[in-house]
């Protein structure tokens, strides 16, 4: 059993515990973890802790710190509030069925914080929200930040609110029937405040996009994965979160006989049934190839789901007739046709953007549509445009509402993104806030040669340096009863009380899936149920047969003699 303050630190010859005002010694174990070796002062917590590793005279932050009350770089503190918990009589929220809704806790609220968050959780079960995905909350370097660049994975970032205010979250959001899925990032840390490699061999040798390469199957490697598995076992154990999506997984390199992540699904499945209630893992990944979420006796990895942005990019494309970059792949309509009721788009086949073969098919026979997690707009496909513009500004009402009926009523589990079913009018834009001049600089020197190459025009970035960047990515909730947002609202509420009426709409088989496309109006039916987009200009008279008009984009449909006149850009959905 190991104790408060132990701590695994193989390379450093010499460690010593500095707890307030004192100065302990410890003694290192034959496996490489270090423990006081004389009894420690009075403590109820309440004392800031850090280690003083061989002759650095500055203290060093716990790996497994749960707070950080001043920043990445202090010492640390335990969390050692007895929360009481208000969820007993929760039993879980399965991703089967289930609309989820990506929040950025910083800018969903005027206050920024997780309690502030709280007070509209009632605009989500209105909206016919079952998830809420929570961006990385994590410690990170600053006052704001998307929270990929985090440093101290046990510990709730303190401009939030700590880790009470995640408590109190959870609870809220179980009082309303909201499950929570927090977003996990174990594939590379953050660029300040990463003191890991001085205590062992955290990181090994190559790089991936975003930092040092994990150690998962290294020297060394079996602590490392430990203390990422019981970074798991946190979330679900202590904070009582439903479900993790999982960082880009495919950036995770390890050759070990079980990977990572099935190691992951191994555990995750011993403390749901432990837990007696479903606890999911929710993969990104690029690699479209479904072997993360086979079943394990099947030969897969056993995640339950993963991102697909094959569907994003087909809507996107659809919707904007943008084409440039990884969207000229998308170009033709079939390819919108061709995801949903395959999967994927690329599924071995060429891909111009990447210059090679990609992906494999999805086993439609067995697999479950529900596996594949979609969104018309996420913080990626928004935040890493030049200036963080939604598809509000680009798009009209019909449109905005098309995609919306493309992403609710099709076959996969769908996720927006806040602030998107109201067509908010302010951007999500990348937006740090590093302390150290020389990081913001790089950052935001990087970020302009990053599109330069993708052909846009550098003076459209924002400096995500410039704090006007994070105050303008803030929702405006007042918009949502005026003008087009009401509209827009509206529909996604229609369409969020349809998904929970009619059984078709959350079919999980292949099966129930057909497409057609004639010109630019695209037609997917599901059972008795038929989509109808559109997409061109002009408007289309499309033959329904004997159908009951259920859903219609501002524009309207009209329906007549088993024909139905759809004005450009406008969509239906018809029983």
């Amino acid at each position: 059993m190991r104790g408060p303050y132990d701590v695994w630190a193989p390379r450093p010859q010499r460690v010593r515990l500095q707890l307030g005002s004192e100065v302990v010694e410890m003694v290192r174990g034959d496996d490489g973890w270090w423990t006081p070796a004389e009894p420690l002062p009075a403590d109820d917590g309440r004392l800031d802790y850090g280690y003083l590793l061989d002759d650095d005279p500055a203290p060093r932050p716990d790996p497994r710190s749960r707070r950080q009350p001043d920043g990445v770089h202090g010492l640390s503190r335990r969390d050692t509030t007895a929360y009481e918990w208000g969820d007993a009589s929760w039993t879980g929220r399965q991703l089967a069925g289930s609309v989820v809704y990506e929040l950025h806790v910083g800018t969903f609220t005027p206050g920024g914080t997780l309690d502030s968050a709280i007070d509209r959780l009632d605009h989500l079960v209105d909206l016919g929200v079952d998830l809420v995905e929570v961006m990385p909350v994590n410690a990170f370097n600053g006052t704001h930040n998307w929270g990929y660049d985090g440093v101290a994975w046990f510990a709730v970032a303190e401009p939030y609110g700590g880790p009470d205010a995640y408590r109190r979250f959870v609870d809220a959001c179980h009082a309303k029937g909201l499950g929570v899925v927090q977003d996990v990032v174990h594939n590379h840390l953050g660029p300040s405040g990463n003191y890991l490699p001085l205590f062992g061999p955290y990181l090994k040798a190559g790089r991936n996009t975003w930092g040092d390469l994990v150690n998962l199957d290294g020297e060394g490697s079996a602590e490392v994965r430990r203390y990422i598995l019981d970074n798991v076992r946190m979330w679900f154990e202590d904070f009582h979160v439903d479900a993790l999506r999982l960082d880009a997984v495919h950036a995770l390199s390890d050759t070990s006989e079980v990977h990572l992540l099935e190691e992951m699904a191994i555990e995750t499945a011993a403390l749901s049934a432990h837990l007696r209630r479903p606890l999911t893992l929710i993969a990104e990944s690029d690699l479209n190839d479904t072997t993360l979420v086979r079943p394990r006796e099947a030969g897969g990895y056993g995640l339950d789901a993963q991102w697909s942005d094959d569907f994003h990019h087909a809507v996107h494309v659809a919707l904007s007739g943008e084409t440039t970059g990884y969207y000229a792949d998308f170009e033709p309509l079939e390819a919108l046709a061709k995801v949903c009721e395959k999967g994927f788009f690329h599924d071995g086949t060429f891909s111009s953007f990447r210059d090679r073969d990609h992906g494999k098919p999805v086993d439609t026979a067995h697999m479950p549509t529900w596996r594949l997690v979609v969104a018309n707009q996420n913080h990626d496909q928004v935040g890493n445009r030049a200036r963080g513009d939604r598809l509000a500004e680009h798009l009209d009402d019909d449109q905005l509402a098309s995609a919306a009926l493309l992403t609710l009523a099709g076959p996969f589990t769908p996720m927006l993104f806040m602030g998107e079913e109201w067509a908010a009018s302010t951007p999500f834009a990348f937006f740090t806030s590093h302390p150290e001049p020389e990081l913001g600089k790089a950052t935001a020197e990087g970020r302009i040669a990053e599109f330069e190459k993708m052909g846009w025009d550098p003076d459209e970035v924002l400096d995500p340096q410039d704090p006007e960047t994070f105050h303008r990515s803030r929702l405006d909730w007042d918009e949502r009863s005026r003008g087009r947002h009401a509209v827009v609202l509206d529909c996604y509420r229609r369409l969020g009380r349809l998904r929970r009426e009619l059984p078709q709409l959350t079919d999980p088989s292949f099966g129930s899936v057909s497409c057609a496309v004639d010109g630019r109006v695209f037609t997917m039916r599901r059972g008795d149920l038929l989509v109808v987009v559109n997409t061109g200009e002009e408007p289309a008279e499309v033959q329904v047969g004997d159908r009951e008009l259920l859903f219609e984009t501002p524009a309207g449909v009209g329906v007549r003699g088993g024909v139905a006149s759809v004005p450009p850009h406008a969509g239906a959905l018809l029983r």
